[in-house]
């Protein structure tokens, strides 16, 4: 029974952070290193505000957890101090909690009761709950391998080594077969390891987790382009099924703008990848902020994360440009009621710590120099409208004043138009739907039989949690294509679009 008093008692209170100055001089996580009796303290307090409601919201109907995760349980657990059995939820629905307790933007907290009015003192800190039971699940031994009693004899290949191909991998290997993730990177995790910046989350948390894959029984092969350096015939030779994960990277580029095509404007993964690469120890990145008068173009997560890479690699200045004008600090209930996703003004730590964010304004050129080398962007005020007779959306400018900025780096992180083309696809004979996506049927299965899609290929640019869930969902489908029956977990909301919708 929970505390039905506990939100009453305490305030919400969100995890310390490291002191600004510090932070920005290394890769390490944002967050502070507490004490774990004092961590453990705080948050059993935090779990207590949670009043177990009737119907909980954080993980029911769309609005909630795509996973379906039973946070009402597991906050009670942890008020209690039941860490072992709290654990034990929270991996019945979730196979990576560290990850979305790092890095998913938290549906489940807008959608709690406690998010209604502000007088409640807000949600409950859902996501620094479940990040501390993962961790205590890691230090206390509850995470062991789930190795399985029986091997099926059925092979299943999965390419793509992100959340998604990870989440079907570690499903399907525990259901018995014999499981092998295809990477074409030279290490394994796809965004979660080249997309995801060191300070969100380390790749000791990524890597911690690949050795539990490994040590129950999935193979991995990495630097491997399935299509290329593995042909579609020994794919379909060696495997009973086909999970494609591979993402949805094809970036969106602002080819219209005039001076696009100059030195030092880039897409955003063209910053991201190297960054990473060089906190890995591959060496210096080759799109380096380092002394340079940064602009980031896109209000979203990956520009945060641009803009907090940035800071870190030493810019002069950065400033983050957004079409749309500045969100309203609080919920308004007419616009984005509760529970749903609410459209408010999101700030990441990234943007305490250096830097200007700008809204209502858009890239009108890019100016070079002599060198064709970006030295300027020049803006103009503009507004998005929606075309009344098409329903899209159109930037129209408001005035006829420009103004110019300095730029010496520019990033485009204006959102991802769909799967790259490989010759995976063409091998198969699958091809994109409008949307840039791998369609499929409401078993996940494409139309080249046999092969199951899952994740951003199938979803488009999407949340962690949404990849994990959507993995989950084609393990189980594919079990059940291998088997005739599955006695995976059932999933909870992700559906798969018919061939037709798409």
């Amino acid at each position: 029974m929970a505390d039905p008093k506990g939100f009453l008692r305490y305030d919400r209170a969100e995890p310390p952070k490291r002191p600004r100055h510090d932070r920005v001089r290394d890769w390490r996580e944002v967050y502070a290193d507490v004490e774990p009796e004092e961590r453990d303290d705080a948050v059993r307090t935090q779990a207590a505000r949670c009043m177990d409601c009737g119907v909980p919201f954080c993980h029911s109907g769309t609005a909630g957890c795509p996973l379906g995760n039973l946070i009402p349980e597991w906050n009670d657990l942890v008020r209690r101090g039941d860490w072992e059995r709290a654990a034990e939820r929270l991996h019945a629905t979730n196979n990576f909690p560290e990850f979305t307790g790092k890095l998913c933007p938290a549906p489940c907290e807008s959608a709690c009761v406690l998010a209604i009015s502000p007088s409640s003192g807000g949600a409950v800190s859902i996501k620094r709950v479940e990040e501390t039971i993962a961790d205590h699940a890691w230090e206390s031994g509850y995470a062991p391998p789930q190795q399985a009693a029986v091997a099926t004899g059925r092979t299943v290949a999965v390419v793509g080594s992100g959340p998604a191909g990870l989440a079907a991998a570690q499903q399907l290997t525990r259901a018995g077969h014999d499981v092998t993730v295809f990477e074409r990177d030279d290490r394994l995790g796809g965004l979660l390891r080249y997309g995801i910046p060191e300070f969100k989350m380390e790749k000791r948390v990524l890597d911690r987790r690949l050795g539990q894959l490994r040590r129950e029984g999935t193979s991995f092969v990495t630097g491997c382009e399935v299509g290329v350096d593995v042909t579609v015939g020994e794919l379909r030779e060696r495997f009973d099924a086909v999970v494609l994960a591979v993402g949805a990277l094809r970036g969106r580029d602002d080819s219209g703008t005039p001076g696009r095509d100059l030195d030092g404007v880039h897409l955003a993964m063209e910053h991201l990848v190297p960054a990473n690469r060089s906190c890995e120890g591959d060496g210096p990145p080759e799109v380096d902020a380092h002394g340079k008068h940064v602009v980031v173009i896109g209000g979203g997560d990956t520009g945060a994360d641009c803009y907090g890479t940035a800071t870190r690699q030493g810019a002069l200045s950065v400033t983050q440009l957004d079409r749309y004008p500045q969100p309203p600090e609080r919920r308004d209930d007419e616009r984005s009621p509760w529970p749903t996703w609410p459209y408010v003004l999101r700030t990441y730590p990234a943007h305490e710590e250096a830097g200007q964010r700008r809204f209502a304004v858009a890239v009108r050129r890019f100016v070079g120099d002599d060198e064709g080398h970006v030295r300027e962007i020049e803006l103009h005020p503009v507004e998005v409208r929606r075309d009344p007779e098409t329903g899209r959306r159109e930037v129209a400018a408001t005035g006829e004043e420009t103004e110019r900025i300095p730029a010496d780096l520019v990033l485009l992180a204006i959102g991802f138009e769909g799967v790259e083309p490989m010759p995976l696809l063409d091998g198969l004979g699958i091809t994109l739907s409008g949307r840039g996506t791998v369609s499929c049927g409401q078993d996940w299965q494409t139309r080249a039989p046999g092969v199951f899609v899952c994740g951003d290929a199938h979803r488009g640019a999407s949340l962690v949690v949404w990849a994990i869930a959507e993995g989950r969902s084609v393990a189980r489908a594919v079990d059940e294509h291998l088997m005739g029956t599955s006695d995976l977990p059932a999933p909870v909301h992700p559906t798969a679009l018919p061939l037709a919708a798409v």
